[in-house]
């Protein structure tokens, strides 16, 4: 290993993803999934150009989540992570510099995550400036800078308006004033603002939404409305794909902002169509009857920070507070987390990518839902969400809570054994009224 290599620090300078805490200034624009979303794209991006890179060894330095939260996303580079120390903006970058050169670095280099630009060649380009200089700063589009290198500590961030036109001009002042050398590098753009994401995605693949929501639904007017409004936000998409209904669902989904699929009836087919039509980053497929935690969106962004992670679902809950339904649902989380069985009342989501390569829901009559479970445990895990998806008791108030339930695992345990699906369907497929 070269001996440069080891006297050399590169710091990747960021946030853990939160929706809500994340890139704030752009969730007017995204919405709080996408901005969050945003910032995980942009970090993996540096990360997986900067980690293969030999120049000198890479740390990331972050705030807004824990080592563990942090090791499970980002473990796969082999990177270091500390946690950023108190303080504003400038404490920080200055307490992070230092501590690279009091272990042992002769020089120091300080990266954003937000800079789309950025390459290795960027951060050799700052190394090979630092040969000669006191200080390299790589100035950003919007007055401030999107790198900082140093040789030695450097007191030079102290009563700077930080997000300001006027970051990079206080600086160089500051520098100019102590009598160090700088040099810049050239200018490139960070992400911060709407603006901002015009200039970089001029063609708009930034409106993209993060989650497409895809409600399969047959005759469901009563509750339709109440479904879609639940999960309305900025950067979600709704679809529902309707399978026939004649009692005008498709009509109140389109008042209530969602757009609509006609597709042949069928859960499997219906959702499949409905995914077709998605533009999401992540799918979910929630039922009709099936009311999602309020917070659902950051829980399932923070299961699927975890890349290993390739099917996620919510626990089971019933709207019927009897005994033997808690017992139940204790049954079905139970299955969940310990067997990786999932059912669809349980709103499956999932990454795009994943999904199409799972093959979507297979075009079985029953238990669709089973068969794609098995199929994504095959690319990774099988993760539960904290809240639960509370769904209608309709079915088991109708026609018992013993048969319903006995039903339910004949159906699961004869699909697992091989039996033909059509010929459990009609256990299932008896109208169960709202």
């Amino acid at each position: 290993m070269p001996s440069a290599y080891r006297h050399r620090q590169v710091i990747l300078f960021g946030r853990y993803p939160v929706p809500g805490l994340t890139k704030t200034r752009l969730i007017p624009a995204l919405g709080t999934l996408a901005a969050a979303d945003l910032q995980r794209r942009l970090t993996e991006q540096a990360v997986a150009g900067l980690a293969g890179n030999c120049t000198a060894p890479l740390s990331f330095a972050f705030t807004g989540g824990t080592r563990e939260q942090v090791r499970r996303w980002l473990g796969r580079f082999k990177i270091q992570a500390v946690a950023q120390p108190e303080g504003d903006l400038g404490r920080r970058m200055r307490r992070v510099l230092d501590q690279a050169l009091d272990k042992g670095a002769r020089q120091a280099v300080l990266v954003g995550t937000d800079v789309p630009g950025l390459t290795a060649g960027h951060v050799r380009m700052a190394f090979e400036a630092l040969a000669g200089h006191d200080l390299v700063l790589g100035p950003s589009a919007d007055g401030g800078y999107w790198l900082v290198g140093c040789r030695r500590p450097l007191d030079l961030f102290d009563g700077i308006a930080w997000g300001t036109p006027e970051v990079l001009a206080r600086t160089l002042a500051a520098a100019q004033k102590q009598g160090l050398s700088t040099a810049l590098l050239p200018e490139l753009q960070d992400i911060d603002t709407e603006a901002d994401l015009k200039r970089w995605q001029p063609r708009g693949q930034w409106r993209r939404p993060y989650l497409s929501v895809v409600i399969p639904a047959l005759n469901e007017a009563p509750g339709i409305a109440e479904t879609i409004a639940r999960v309305q936000a900025k950067g979600i998409e709704i679809i529902v794909a309707d399978g026939g209904s004649r009692d005008g669902t498709p009509a109140l989904a389109r008042h209530a902002g969602a757009a609509v699929v006609e597709t042949p009836r069928g859960r499997a087919v219906q959702q499949n169509r409905g995914a077709d039509a998605a533009t999401g980053r992540v799918l979910l497929f929630l039922h009709a009857d099936t009311r999602l935690p309020a917070d659902f969106g950051p829980q399932l962004f923070e299961l699927l920070m975890d890349p290993a992670v390739a099917l996620g679902a919510f626990r089971f809950a019933t709207d019927w507070a009897h005994p033997a339904m808690r017992w139940i649902a204790c049954a079905a989380n139970w299955r969940s987390s310990c067997l990786g069985m999932p059912y669809g009342d349980q709103a499956f989501f999932m990454r795009r990518e994943r999904f199409d390569q799972a093959g979507g829901f297979p075009p079985a009559a029953i238990a669709e839902d089973l068969f794609l479970a098995r199929r994504m445990a095959r690319l990774g895990r099988i993760g539960l969400a904290p809240g639960a998806a509370v769904t209608s008791a309709r079915r088991w108030r109708m026609r018992g809570i013993v048969r319903t339930t006995v039903i339910n695992y004949l159906i699961a345990g004869g699909c697992l054994l091989g039996a033909d699906p059509s010929r459990l369907a009609p256990l299932y497929n008896k109208r169960v009224p709202r």
